[in-house]
Protein backbone atom coordinates (compact mmCIF):
# COMPACT_ATOMS: atom_id res chain seq x y z
CA UNK A 1 0.00 0.00 0.00
CA UNK A 2 1.26 3.45 -1.10
CA UNK A 3 1.72 6.12 1.84
CA UNK A 4 -0.47 8.24 -0.48
CA UNK A 5 -3.24 5.74 -0.21
CA UNK A 6 -2.20 4.92 3.65
CA UNK A 7 -3.01 8.56 4.40
CA UNK A 8 -6.22 8.57 2.90
CA UNK A 9 -7.45 5.35 3.99
CA UNK A 10 -6.63 6.77 7.92
CA UNK A 11 -8.07 10.05 7.07
CA UNK A 12 -11.20 8.95 6.19
CA UNK A 13 -11.76 8.40 2.70
CA UNK A 14 -11.27 5.33 1.73
CA UNK A 15 -13.28 3.97 4.98
CA UNK A 16 -15.39 1.14 4.86
CA UNK A 17 -12.96 -0.51 2.00
CA UNK A 18 -10.05 -2.56 2.71
CA UNK A 19 -10.07 -1.52 6.35
CA UNK A 20 -13.27 -2.04 7.41
CA UNK A 21 -12.88 -5.64 5.31
CA UNK A 22 -16.06 -4.96 3.12
CA UNK A 23 -16.63 -6.10 -0.14
CA UNK A 24 -14.55 -3.64 -2.18
CA UNK A 25 -16.60 -4.60 -5.37
CA UNK A 26 -20.35 -5.48 -6.26
CA UNK A 27 -18.96 -6.91 -9.65
CA UNK A 28 -16.65 -9.18 -10.73
CA UNK A 29 -16.39 -8.95 -14.70
CA UNK A 30 -13.59 -11.59 -15.51
CA UNK A 31 -11.65 -11.81 -18.63
CA UNK A 32 -8.91 -13.67 -18.09
CA UNK A 33 -6.52 -10.63 -17.59
CA UNK A 34 -7.27 -7.82 -15.49
CA UNK A 35 -8.45 -9.43 -12.20
CA UNK A 36 -6.93 -7.80 -9.07
CA UNK A 37 -5.73 -8.68 -5.50
CA UNK A 38 -8.67 -6.56 -4.21
CA UNK A 39 -11.27 -8.37 -6.62
CA UNK A 40 -10.28 -12.04 -5.34
CA UNK A 41 -10.99 -10.95 -1.67
CA UNK A 42 -14.21 -9.18 -2.41
CA UNK A 43 -15.63 -12.30 -4.35
CA UNK A 44 -13.99 -14.92 -2.34
CA UNK A 45 -15.13 -13.05 1.51
CA UNK A 46 -18.78 -12.24 -0.03
CA UNK A 47 -20.62 -14.31 -1.87
CA UNK A 48 -23.34 -11.71 -2.88
CA UNK A 49 -20.46 -10.24 -5.29
CA UNK A 50 -21.25 -11.11 -8.86
CA UNK A 51 -19.07 -12.79 -11.23
CA UNK A 52 -19.32 -12.57 -14.68
CA UNK A 53 -17.55 -13.37 -17.65
CA UNK A 54 -16.43 -11.10 -20.89
CA UNK A 55 -17.57 -12.05 -24.27
CA UNK A 56 -14.55 -12.05 -25.74
CA UNK A 57 -13.00 -14.76 -22.96
CA UNK A 58 -15.60 -17.13 -23.94
CA UNK A 59 -15.02 -17.11 -27.40
CA UNK A 60 -11.07 -17.95 -26.33
CA UNK A 61 -12.44 -20.60 -24.33
CA UNK A 62 -14.34 -22.45 -26.98
CA UNK A 63 -11.38 -21.45 -29.64
CA UNK A 64 -8.99 -23.42 -27.22
CA UNK A 65 -11.31 -26.32 -26.26
CA UNK A 66 -12.07 -26.62 -30.20
CA UNK A 67 -8.57 -26.94 -30.34
CA UNK A 68 -8.32 -29.69 -28.02
CA UNK A 69 -10.87 -31.90 -29.82
CA UNK A 70 -9.49 -31.69 -33.10
CA UNK A 71 -6.00 -32.49 -31.73
CA UNK A 72 -7.60 -35.67 -30.14
CA UNK A 73 -9.39 -36.26 -33.47
CA UNK A 74 -6.02 -36.53 -35.04
CA UNK A 75 -4.41 -38.72 -33.13
CA UNK A 76 -1.59 -36.06 -31.85
CA UNK A 77 -0.13 -37.10 -28.58
CA UNK A 78 -1.26 -34.33 -26.28
CA UNK A 79 -0.11 -35.43 -22.52
CA UNK A 80 -3.41 -35.69 -20.32
CA UNK A 81 -5.64 -35.89 -23.48
CA UNK A 82 -4.52 -38.88 -25.79
CA UNK A 83 -1.58 -40.02 -23.62
CA UNK A 84 -1.84 -40.30 -19.76
CA UNK A 85 -0.05 -38.26 -16.66
CA UNK A 86 3.09 -38.37 -14.83
CA UNK A 87 5.07 -42.16 -15.96
CA UNK A 88 1.97 -42.62 -18.09
CA UNK A 89 2.65 -40.16 -20.45
CA UNK A 90 4.45 -42.78 -22.19
CA UNK A 91 0.99 -45.02 -22.08
CA UNK A 92 -2.12 -43.70 -24.46
CA UNK A 93 -4.89 -42.41 -22.59
CA UNK A 94 -7.40 -45.18 -23.84
CA UNK A 95 -7.47 -47.40 -26.62
CA UNK A 96 -9.07 -46.89 -30.11
CA UNK A 97 -9.31 -48.18 -33.32
CA UNK A 98 -6.23 -48.31 -35.89
CA UNK A 99 -6.67 -45.33 -37.93
CA UNK A 100 -9.94 -44.08 -36.16
CA UNK A 101 -9.62 -40.07 -36.71
CA UNK A 102 -13.13 -38.97 -36.04
CA UNK A 103 -14.37 -38.00 -32.92
CA UNK A 104 -17.67 -40.26 -32.92
CA UNK A 105 -19.83 -40.99 -29.68
CA UNK A 106 -17.43 -44.33 -28.72
CA UNK A 107 -14.11 -42.19 -28.77
CA UNK A 108 -16.33 -39.49 -26.68
CA UNK A 109 -17.24 -41.39 -24.30
CA UNK A 110 -13.64 -43.44 -23.81
CA UNK A 111 -12.21 -39.55 -23.51
CA UNK A 112 -15.01 -39.32 -20.72
CA UNK A 113 -14.31 -42.32 -18.82
CA UNK A 114 -10.52 -41.39 -18.66
CA UNK A 115 -11.58 -37.99 -17.32
CA UNK A 116 -13.56 -39.57 -14.68
CA UNK A 117 -11.02 -42.30 -13.58
CA UNK A 118 -8.03 -39.71 -13.56
CA UNK A 119 -10.55 -37.08 -11.35
CA UNK A 120 -11.01 -39.67 -9.00
CA UNK A 121 -7.37 -41.41 -8.93
CA UNK A 122 -5.94 -36.97 -7.85
CA UNK A 123 -8.37 -37.09 -4.84
CA UNK A 124 -6.08 -37.11 -2.16
CA UNK A 125 -5.23 -35.01 0.58
CA UNK A 126 -5.95 -34.66 4.14
CA UNK A 127 -6.31 -32.58 7.35
CA UNK A 128 -8.82 -30.24 7.90
CA UNK A 129 -11.12 -28.98 4.81
CA UNK A 130 -9.71 -25.46 3.70
CA UNK A 131 -11.48 -22.23 4.50
CA UNK A 132 -14.36 -21.53 2.18
CA UNK A 133 -13.32 -18.34 1.57
CA UNK A 134 -9.75 -20.00 0.21
CA UNK A 135 -11.78 -22.36 -2.09
CA UNK A 136 -13.61 -19.59 -3.33
CA UNK A 137 -10.47 -17.52 -4.51
CA UNK A 138 -9.33 -20.28 -5.43
CA UNK A 139 -11.61 -21.12 -7.97
CA UNK A 140 -12.23 -17.77 -8.13
CA UNK A 141 -8.41 -17.38 -9.93
CA UNK A 142 -8.80 -20.81 -11.86
CA UNK A 143 -11.98 -19.31 -13.73
CA UNK A 144 -10.32 -16.26 -14.86
CA UNK A 145 -7.00 -18.60 -16.04
CA UNK A 146 -8.94 -20.67 -18.05
CA UNK A 147 -10.31 -17.18 -19.92
CA UNK A 148 -6.96 -16.97 -21.50
CA UNK A 149 -7.91 -19.91 -23.41
CA UNK A 150 -5.07 -21.41 -23.00
CA UNK A 151 -6.14 -24.41 -20.87
CA UNK A 152 -8.35 -25.89 -23.56
CA UNK A 153 -11.20 -26.59 -20.97
CA UNK A 154 -14.52 -27.40 -22.15
CA UNK A 155 -16.88 -23.57 -21.64
CA UNK A 156 -19.04 -25.43 -19.63
CA UNK A 157 -17.10 -26.57 -16.97
CA UNK A 158 -15.93 -23.20 -17.30
CA UNK A 159 -19.38 -21.84 -16.47
CA UNK A 160 -19.88 -24.36 -13.71
CA UNK A 161 -16.24 -22.82 -11.63
CA UNK A 162 -19.09 -19.74 -12.61
CA UNK A 163 -22.08 -20.94 -10.89
CA UNK A 164 -20.69 -22.48 -8.29
CA UNK A 165 -19.10 -18.77 -6.74
CA UNK A 166 -22.82 -17.61 -7.96
CA UNK A 167 -24.43 -20.65 -5.74
CA UNK A 168 -22.01 -20.48 -2.85
CA UNK A 169 -21.56 -24.19 -3.46
CA UNK A 170 -18.11 -24.57 -2.05
CA UNK A 171 -16.05 -27.96 -2.38
CA UNK A 172 -14.92 -29.41 0.90
CA UNK A 173 -11.03 -29.27 0.15
CA UNK A 174 -8.26 -30.92 2.37
CA UNK A 175 -5.72 -27.98 3.54
CA UNK A 176 -2.67 -30.14 2.96
CA UNK A 177 -1.53 -32.12 0.21
CA UNK A 178 0.43 -30.46 -2.69
CA UNK A 179 3.78 -29.70 -3.11
CA UNK A 180 3.06 -26.24 -5.30
CA UNK A 181 4.32 -27.74 -8.75
CA UNK A 182 -0.01 -27.52 -9.36
CA UNK A 183 -2.33 -28.01 -6.48
CA UNK A 184 -3.40 -31.87 -8.37
CA UNK A 185 -4.68 -33.66 -5.34
CA UNK A 186 -6.78 -30.99 -3.64
CA UNK A 187 -8.08 -29.44 -7.25
CA UNK A 188 -9.56 -32.73 -8.01
CA UNK A 189 -11.94 -32.61 -4.86
CA UNK A 190 -13.50 -29.31 -7.14
CA UNK A 191 -13.83 -31.25 -10.30
CA UNK A 192 -15.17 -34.64 -7.89
CA UNK A 193 -18.10 -31.84 -7.10
CA UNK A 194 -18.99 -30.55 -10.28
CA UNK A 195 -19.65 -33.88 -11.80
CA UNK A 196 -21.70 -35.00 -8.18
CA UNK A 197 -19.23 -36.71 -6.25
CA UNK A 198 -17.63 -35.92 -3.26
CA UNK A 199 -18.78 -33.14 -0.49
CA UNK A 200 -19.89 -29.41 -0.68
CA UNK A 201 -20.83 -27.03 1.94
CA UNK A 202 -23.80 -25.08 0.60
CA UNK A 203 -26.33 -23.04 2.42
CA UNK A 204 -24.70 -23.86 5.60
CA UNK A 205 -24.28 -27.16 5.21
CA UNK A 206 -22.17 -30.17 4.40
CA UNK A 207 -23.61 -31.97 1.78
CA UNK A 208 -23.13 -34.62 -0.71
CA UNK A 209 -22.18 -32.32 -4.25
CA UNK A 210 -25.59 -34.44 -6.03
CA UNK A 211 -27.65 -32.46 -3.56
CA UNK A 212 -26.42 -29.31 -3.71
CA UNK A 213 -26.53 -29.11 -7.55
CA UNK A 214 -30.05 -30.45 -7.45
CA UNK A 215 -31.00 -27.77 -5.60
CA UNK A 216 -29.23 -25.12 -7.14
CA UNK A 217 -31.04 -26.48 -10.31
CA UNK A 218 -27.24 -27.50 -11.91
CA UNK A 219 -26.68 -30.36 -14.23
CA UNK A 220 -23.54 -31.93 -13.41
CA UNK A 221 -20.45 -31.50 -15.78
CA UNK A 222 -19.37 -34.28 -18.32
CA UNK A 223 -15.65 -33.58 -18.38
CA UNK A 224 -14.16 -34.49 -21.94
CA UNK A 225 -10.57 -33.77 -24.07
CA UNK A 226 -8.10 -32.71 -21.46
CA UNK A 227 -10.92 -30.81 -18.72
CA UNK A 228 -9.28 -32.92 -15.92
CA UNK A 229 -6.16 -31.49 -16.45
CA UNK A 230 -7.25 -28.35 -17.00
CA UNK A 231 -8.98 -28.18 -13.56
CA UNK A 232 -6.19 -30.09 -11.41
CA UNK A 233 -2.99 -28.67 -13.15
CA UNK A 234 -2.71 -25.41 -11.71
CA UNK A 235 -2.00 -23.86 -8.86
CA UNK A 236 -4.81 -21.89 -7.96
CA UNK A 237 -6.24 -22.82 -4.92
CA UNK A 238 -2.41 -21.83 -3.44
CA UNK A 239 -2.52 -18.28 -5.38
CA UNK A 240 -5.69 -17.77 -4.26
CA UNK A 241 -5.11 -18.30 -0.40
CA UNK A 242 -1.56 -16.02 -0.68
CA UNK A 243 -3.88 -13.18 -2.71
CA UNK A 244 -5.89 -13.40 0.52
CA UNK A 245 -3.07 -13.39 2.79
CA UNK A 246 -1.25 -10.99 1.12
CA UNK A 247 -4.47 -8.74 1.45
CA UNK A 248 -4.43 -9.52 5.20
CA UNK A 249 -0.80 -9.32 6.21
CA UNK A 250 -1.24 -5.21 4.18
CA UNK A 251 -4.01 -4.29 6.38
CA UNK A 252 -1.96 -5.91 9.82
CA UNK A 253 0.99 -3.42 8.89
CA UNK A 254 -0.52 -1.10 8.24
CA UNK A 255 -2.50 -1.51 12.33
CA UNK A 256 1.05 -2.61 13.70
CA UNK A 257 2.53 0.97 12.35
CA UNK A 258 -0.07 3.26 14.74
CA UNK A 259 0.68 0.21 17.07
CA UNK A 260 4.17 1.32 17.20
CA UNK A 261 3.78 5.08 17.44
CA UNK A 262 2.09 4.59 20.37
CA UNK A 263 5.11 2.65 21.48
CA UNK A 264 7.19 4.87 20.66
CA UNK A 265 5.21 7.54 22.49
CA UNK A 266 4.94 5.01 25.98
CA UNK A 267 9.10 4.83 25.48
CA UNK A 268 9.33 8.63 24.98
CA UNK A 269 10.98 8.10 21.64
CA UNK A 270 12.54 9.96 19.11
CA UNK A 271 10.72 11.09 16.12
CA UNK A 272 14.60 11.97 14.28
CA UNK A 273 14.78 8.56 12.59
CA UNK A 274 11.76 8.70 10.91
CA UNK A 275 11.32 12.38 9.76
CA UNK A 276 11.69 13.08 6.18
CA UNK A 277 15.25 15.03 6.47
CA UNK A 278 16.73 11.64 7.08
CA UNK A 279 14.88 9.22 5.62
CA UNK A 280 15.61 10.92 2.31
CA UNK A 281 18.91 10.97 2.44
CA UNK A 282 19.07 7.53 1.59
CA UNK A 283 15.50 6.50 0.22
CA UNK A 284 14.99 3.32 0.18
CA UNK A 285 11.29 3.47 -0.90
CA UNK A 286 9.71 1.07 1.96
CA UNK A 287 11.77 2.50 4.53
CA UNK A 288 10.46 5.92 3.25
CA UNK A 289 6.99 4.99 3.25
CA UNK A 290 7.17 3.32 6.69
CA UNK A 291 8.46 6.22 7.57
CA UNK A 292 5.93 8.83 6.32
CA UNK A 293 3.34 6.64 7.94
CA UNK A 294 4.86 6.50 11.15
CA UNK A 295 5.15 10.39 11.08
CA UNK A 296 1.23 10.58 9.76
CA UNK A 297 0.25 8.21 13.09
CA UNK A 298 2.49 11.08 15.29
CA UNK A 299 0.37 13.74 14.52
CA UNK A 300 -0.27 16.10 17.51
CA UNK A 301 2.01 13.98 19.38
CA UNK A 302 3.86 15.42 22.79
CA UNK A 303 7.03 13.66 20.56
CA UNK A 304 7.53 16.88 18.61
CA UNK A 305 8.06 18.73 21.68
CA UNK A 306 11.46 18.51 23.46
CA UNK A 307 11.75 16.46 26.49
CA UNK A 308 14.79 16.89 29.09
CA UNK A 309 14.30 13.22 30.04
CA UNK A 310 13.98 12.09 26.33
CA UNK A 311 16.93 9.89 25.50
CA UNK A 312 19.35 11.68 22.36
CA UNK A 313 19.25 8.17 20.77
CA UNK A 314 17.13 4.92 21.49
CA UNK A 315 17.61 1.81 21.11
CA UNK A 316 18.43 0.02 17.67
CA UNK A 317 15.10 -1.84 17.69
CA UNK A 318 13.21 1.38 17.41
CA UNK A 319 15.52 3.65 15.45
CA UNK A 320 15.89 1.05 12.45
CA UNK A 321 11.74 0.21 12.69
CA UNK A 322 11.16 2.27 9.48
CA UNK A 323 13.86 0.34 7.82
CA UNK A 324 12.28 -3.30 9.11
CA UNK A 325 8.70 -1.82 8.27
CA UNK A 326 9.72 -0.85 4.81
CA UNK A 327 11.80 -4.68 4.28
CA UNK A 328 8.18 -6.01 4.54
CA UNK A 329 6.15 -3.60 2.82
CA UNK A 330 8.53 -3.98 -0.01
CA UNK A 331 8.25 -7.75 0.39
CA UNK A 332 4.23 -7.63 0.10
CA UNK A 333 4.61 -5.43 -2.28
CA UNK A 334 6.46 -7.52 -4.95
CA UNK A 335 4.44 -10.75 -3.50
CA UNK A 336 0.96 -8.75 -4.95
CA UNK A 337 2.92 -8.05 -8.25
CA UNK A 338 3.86 -11.49 -8.91
CA UNK A 339 0.20 -12.56 -7.56
CA UNK A 340 -0.98 -10.31 -10.47
CA UNK A 341 1.16 -12.07 -13.17
CA UNK A 342 0.07 -15.21 -11.73
CA UNK A 343 -3.70 -14.94 -11.25
CA UNK A 344 -3.99 -13.36 -15.16
CA UNK A 345 -2.29 -16.11 -16.51
CA UNK A 346 -2.54 -19.85 -17.62
CA UNK A 347 -0.01 -22.09 -15.65
CA UNK A 348 -1.54 -24.97 -17.25
CA UNK A 349 1.20 -27.82 -18.95
CA UNK A 350 0.35 -28.77 -22.01
CA UNK A 351 -0.77 -25.29 -23.01
CA UNK A 352 -2.97 -24.37 -25.98
CA UNK A 353 -2.67 -21.93 -28.06
CA UNK A 354 -5.28 -21.41 -30.61
CA UNK A 355 -4.77 -20.00 -33.91
CA UNK A 356 -1.39 -20.26 -33.51
CA UNK A 357 1.57 -20.82 -36.25
CA UNK A 358 4.92 -21.96 -36.42
CA UNK A 359 7.17 -20.84 -39.28
CA UNK A 360 10.56 -21.64 -37.95
CA UNK A 361 12.55 -24.53 -39.17
CA UNK A 362 12.43 -27.07 -36.11
CA UNK A 363 11.50 -30.01 -36.28
CA UNK A 364 10.78 -30.60 -33.01
CA UNK A 365 8.85 -27.35 -32.89
CA UNK A 366 6.62 -28.09 -35.53
CA UNK A 367 5.69 -31.14 -34.23
CA UNK A 368 3.47 -29.54 -31.51
CA UNK A 369 1.51 -27.69 -34.22
CA UNK A 370 -2.12 -29.24 -34.81
CA UNK A 371 -3.61 -29.78 -38.30
CA UNK A 372 -5.50 -26.17 -39.43
CA UNK A 373 -4.03 -23.98 -36.77
CA UNK A 374 -2.55 -23.60 -33.29
CA UNK A 375 -0.59 -25.15 -31.16
CA UNK A 376 -0.46 -27.83 -27.27
CA UNK A 377 3.34 -27.40 -26.17
CA UNK A 378 4.72 -28.97 -23.24
CA UNK A 379 5.22 -25.84 -20.44
CA UNK A 380 6.58 -26.08 -16.75
CA UNK A 381 4.43 -22.66 -15.95
CA UNK A 382 3.38 -25.55 -13.04
CA UNK A 383 6.06 -24.18 -11.14
CA UNK A 384 4.95 -21.67 -8.62
CA UNK A 385 8.31 -20.78 -7.38
CA UNK A 386 7.99 -16.80 -8.39
CA UNK A 387 5.17 -16.46 -5.80
CA UNK A 388 6.39 -18.88 -3.26
CA UNK A 389 9.66 -17.00 -3.01
CA UNK A 390 7.89 -13.65 -2.62
CA UNK A 391 5.85 -15.26 0.02
CA UNK A 392 9.02 -16.65 1.95
CA UNK A 393 10.80 -13.13 1.67
CA UNK A 394 7.81 -11.30 2.84
CA UNK A 395 7.28 -14.65 6.11
CA UNK A 396 11.01 -13.78 6.74
CA UNK A 397 10.53 -9.87 6.67
CA UNK A 398 7.52 -10.29 8.96
CA UNK A 399 9.82 -12.56 11.83
CA UNK A 400 12.30 -9.56 11.75
CA UNK A 401 9.79 -7.30 12.10
CA UNK A 402 8.26 -9.17 15.39
CA UNK A 403 11.69 -9.92 16.32
CA UNK A 404 12.25 -6.20 16.58
CA UNK A 405 8.55 -5.54 18.59
CA UNK A 406 9.74 -8.24 21.52
CA UNK A 407 13.21 -6.38 21.76
CA UNK A 408 11.08 -2.91 21.55
CA UNK A 409 8.90 -4.34 24.01
CA UNK A 410 11.39 -5.83 26.45
CA UNK A 411 13.13 -2.34 26.53
CA UNK A 412 10.30 -1.31 28.93
CA UNK A 413 11.62 -3.14 31.76
CA UNK A 414 14.21 -0.72 32.46
CA UNK A 415 13.61 2.44 34.19
CA UNK A 416 17.12 3.78 33.01
CA UNK A 417 15.59 3.82 29.76
CA UNK A 418 11.92 5.00 30.45
CA UNK A 419 12.61 6.87 33.19
CA UNK A 420 9.49 4.87 34.70
CA UNK A 421 8.60 2.31 37.10
CA UNK A 422 10.29 -1.24 36.75
CA UNK A 423 8.28 -3.42 34.33
CA UNK A 424 6.26 -0.43 34.12
CA UNK A 425 4.44 -1.24 37.68
CA UNK A 426 1.61 1.37 38.36
CA UNK A 427 3.91 1.70 41.98
CA UNK A 428 7.37 0.37 42.77
CA UNK A 429 5.60 -1.55 45.94
CA UNK A 430 3.02 -3.22 43.02
CA UNK A 431 5.03 -6.45 42.50
CA UNK A 432 6.20 -8.26 39.46
CA UNK A 433 3.65 -6.45 36.70
CA UNK A 434 4.89 -7.07 33.04
CA UNK A 435 7.90 -8.96 34.31
CA UNK A 436 6.80 -12.32 33.35
CA UNK A 437 5.48 -11.52 29.62
CA UNK A 438 9.04 -11.46 28.42
CA UNK A 439 8.70 -15.24 28.15
CA UNK A 440 5.90 -15.74 26.01
CA UNK A 441 7.00 -12.91 23.88
CA UNK A 442 10.34 -14.80 23.55
CA UNK A 443 8.75 -18.11 22.96
CA UNK A 444 6.30 -16.01 19.53
CA UNK A 445 9.58 -14.74 18.22
CA UNK A 446 11.45 -18.13 18.75
CA UNK A 447 8.26 -19.43 16.97
CA UNK A 448 8.24 -16.37 14.12
CA UNK A 449 11.98 -17.01 13.20
CA UNK A 450 10.51 -21.17 12.78
CA UNK A 451 7.98 -20.28 10.19
CA UNK A 452 10.49 -17.91 8.42
CA UNK A 453 12.70 -20.41 7.01
CA UNK A 454 12.61 -21.44 3.64
CA UNK A 455 11.06 -24.44 2.16
CA UNK A 456 11.15 -24.31 -1.50
CA UNK A 457 15.13 -25.88 -0.97
CA UNK A 458 12.92 -28.75 -0.07
CA UNK A 459 11.63 -31.68 -1.83
CA UNK A 460 11.70 -35.30 -2.96
CA UNK A 461 11.51 -36.94 -6.13
CA UNK A 462 8.00 -38.24 -7.52
CA UNK A 463 6.61 -39.94 -10.19
CA UNK A 464 9.52 -41.93 -10.79
CA UNK A 465 11.62 -39.55 -9.63
CA UNK A 466 10.33 -36.84 -13.21
CA UNK A 467 9.22 -34.79 -10.47
CA UNK A 468 12.24 -34.12 -8.55
CA UNK A 469 11.70 -30.46 -7.50
CA UNK A 470 8.72 -28.67 -5.86
CA UNK A 471 8.39 -25.02 -4.51
CA UNK A 472 6.58 -26.08 -1.38
CA UNK A 473 4.53 -22.79 -2.04
CA UNK A 474 1.50 -23.98 -0.13
CA UNK A 475 3.70 -24.43 2.93
CA UNK A 476 5.07 -21.08 2.75
CA UNK A 477 1.37 -19.65 2.63
CA UNK A 478 0.54 -22.08 5.51
CA UNK A 479 3.56 -20.34 7.32
CA UNK A 480 2.33 -16.47 6.27
CA UNK A 481 -1.24 -17.22 7.60
CA UNK A 482 0.20 -18.65 11.11
CA UNK A 483 2.70 -15.66 10.91
CA UNK A 484 0.00 -12.82 10.21
CA UNK A 485 -1.77 -14.50 13.24
CA UNK A 486 1.49 -14.50 15.63
CA UNK A 487 2.00 -10.98 14.57
CA UNK A 488 -1.11 -10.06 15.76
CA UNK A 489 -0.32 -11.87 19.45
CA UNK A 490 2.99 -10.32 19.89
CA UNK A 491 1.66 -6.64 18.77
CA UNK A 492 -1.28 -7.18 21.71
CA UNK A 493 1.76 -7.81 23.92
CA UNK A 494 3.41 -4.71 22.54
CA UNK A 495 -0.23 -2.69 23.06
CA UNK A 496 -0.36 -3.91 26.55
CA UNK A 497 2.84 -2.57 27.63
CA UNK A 498 2.66 0.99 25.01
CA UNK A 499 -0.92 1.81 26.61
CA UNK A 500 0.56 0.96 30.10
CA UNK A 501 3.29 3.56 29.59
CA UNK A 502 1.25 5.81 28.03
CA UNK A 503 -0.74 6.43 30.57
CA UNK A 504 2.23 6.20 33.30
CA UNK A 505 3.19 9.34 31.00
CA UNK A 506 -0.34 11.44 31.29
CA UNK A 507 -1.33 14.57 30.42
CA UNK A 508 1.83 14.05 27.55
CA UNK A 509 -0.77 14.23 24.28
CA UNK A 510 -0.39 11.59 22.27
CA UNK A 511 -1.08 11.78 18.48
CA UNK A 512 -4.91 11.65 16.70
CA UNK A 513 -4.16 8.12 15.47
CA UNK A 514 -2.40 6.68 18.58
CA UNK A 515 -5.14 8.23 20.76
CA UNK A 516 -7.97 6.35 19.21
CA UNK A 517 -5.93 3.19 19.30
CA UNK A 518 -4.59 3.70 22.85
CA UNK A 519 -8.83 4.80 23.48
CA UNK A 520 -10.19 1.34 21.56
CA UNK A 521 -7.66 -0.56 23.70
CA UNK A 522 -8.50 0.94 26.96
CA UNK A 523 -12.85 -0.01 26.24
CA UNK A 524 -11.02 -3.62 26.60
CA UNK A 525 -8.47 -3.90 28.83
CA UNK A 526 -7.97 -1.61 31.52
CA UNK A 527 -5.13 0.27 33.05
CA UNK A 528 -2.78 -2.43 35.12
CA UNK A 529 -2.88 -1.04 38.68
CA UNK A 530 -2.56 -4.57 40.44
CA UNK A 531 -1.32 -7.55 39.22
CA UNK A 532 -3.53 -9.71 37.90
CA UNK A 533 -3.74 -13.03 34.93
CA UNK A 534 -2.84 -11.16 31.47
CA UNK A 535 -4.44 -13.60 29.07
CA UNK A 536 -7.44 -12.88 28.29
CA UNK A 537 -5.93 -8.80 27.81
CA UNK A 538 -4.06 -10.77 25.33
CA UNK A 539 -6.96 -11.79 23.47
CA UNK A 540 -8.46 -8.70 23.81
CA UNK A 541 -5.55 -6.83 22.66
CA UNK A 542 -5.68 -9.04 19.32
CA UNK A 543 -9.10 -7.97 18.79
CA UNK A 544 -9.09 -4.57 19.45
CA UNK A 545 -6.15 -5.00 16.76
CA UNK A 546 -7.98 -7.33 14.16
CA UNK A 547 -11.10 -4.17 13.94
CA UNK A 548 -9.30 -1.59 14.47
CA UNK A 549 -10.19 1.57 12.04
CA UNK A 550 -9.35 4.90 12.82
CA UNK A 551 -12.02 8.07 12.30
CA UNK A 552 -10.94 10.59 9.71
CA UNK A 553 -7.90 13.04 11.23
CA UNK A 554 -7.59 16.50 10.84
Amino acid sequence: MSSTKFLRLFAGVAMGGLMAGAAIADRVVLDGASLSIDQVVAAARDPQTEVAIDDDARERLQAGFDLVMGAAAQGVAVYGLTVGVGWNKDRPAFKVEDGKRVLDDQLLDLSRAFNLSQLRAHGAGFGDAMDKDAVRAGMLVRLNQMLTGKTGIQPEVAEMYRQFLIHDIVPVVPERGSLGQADITLAAHIGLAMIGEWQVDYKGQRMPAAEALADAGLTPVRPVGKDFLSIISSNALTAGQAALLSHDAGLYLDRQIVAFALALEGFNGNVAPFLAETTEIRPFSGMVEAATQIRAALQDSYLWQNSDTRGLQDPLSYRTMAYVMGSAIEANSALQDALTIQINHSDDNPAVLAEHSYDGESSQVASYQVTDGGAIYPTANFDLLPVADKVEALNLALARMTRSMVMQTIRYENPALTKLSRFLAADDNQGLAFGALQVPMSALAIEARQLSLPVSLDGLGTSAGIEDVASNGPLAVANLEKMIELGYRISSMQLLHAAQAADLRAPAKLGQMTSQLHDAYRQKVPFVDEDRAFTEDLAQGVEVLKSFQPAPVN
